[in-house]
């Protein structure tokens, strides 16, 4: 006996829901886009920084590197569970330049400002998913909502790099 699929009569997998599965999808690909274009960036501003001050910047975006890869998964695996295809690299477009490497290489308080308007950028459009999920895809939502605290954590260290810049009038 041959197995059967079936398509769920309610919920986001519904027939009913196609339109805002969709929706859904292109949100949740943009999500993974900005979290695979973070792990390029977050690489070379991991890599390029000079200094005895650069240290621990370096380290913190070297550890942030691991955890925005499991969110790009993380999307990239819901997109699939909602019958959607997880786009390949022809696909990329990036838009991150705030978080190109600075000129200097000691230059860490222009990687510290970028790190901050990425993650800003990120909990501004996990945000929006959050509320769009609303009704609708409760999975998604909380998936959204774990990786939605794990970027107010990394925005909030880095402002604290930056107030300690400012203190010592290095920003």
């Amino acid at each position: 006996m041959a197995s059967e699929t079936t398509t769920p009569h309610r919920g986001i997998l519904s027939e009913q829901m196609a339109g805002e599965r969709d929706q859904l999808i292109e949100m949740l690909t943009k999500a993974y886009w900005m979290e695979i274009e973070t792990v390029i960036s977050y690489s070379a501003n991991s890599i390029n920084p000079d200094g005895v001050r650069a240290q621990e910047i370096v380290e913190s975006l070297e550890e942030d590197i691991q955890e925005e890869l499991g969110h790009a998964r993380r999307f990239g695996q819901r997109i699939k569970e909602l019958y959607g295809v997880v786009p390949g690299s022809l696909d990329f477009q990036p838009e991150q330049a705030y978080l190109q490497p600075p000129e200097h290489q000691t230059d860490v308080v222009h990687v510290i400002k970028g790190v901050i308007e990425a993650e800003t950028g990120a909990i501004d459009h996990y945000n929006k998913i959050v509320e769009f999920c609303d009704d609708k895809d409760l999975v998604t939502q909380d998936m959204v909502i774990d990786i939605l605290h794990d970027e107010e954590g990394h925005r909030r260290l880095f402002e604290g790099f930056l107030r300690e810049y400012k203190a010592e009038g290095l920003a």
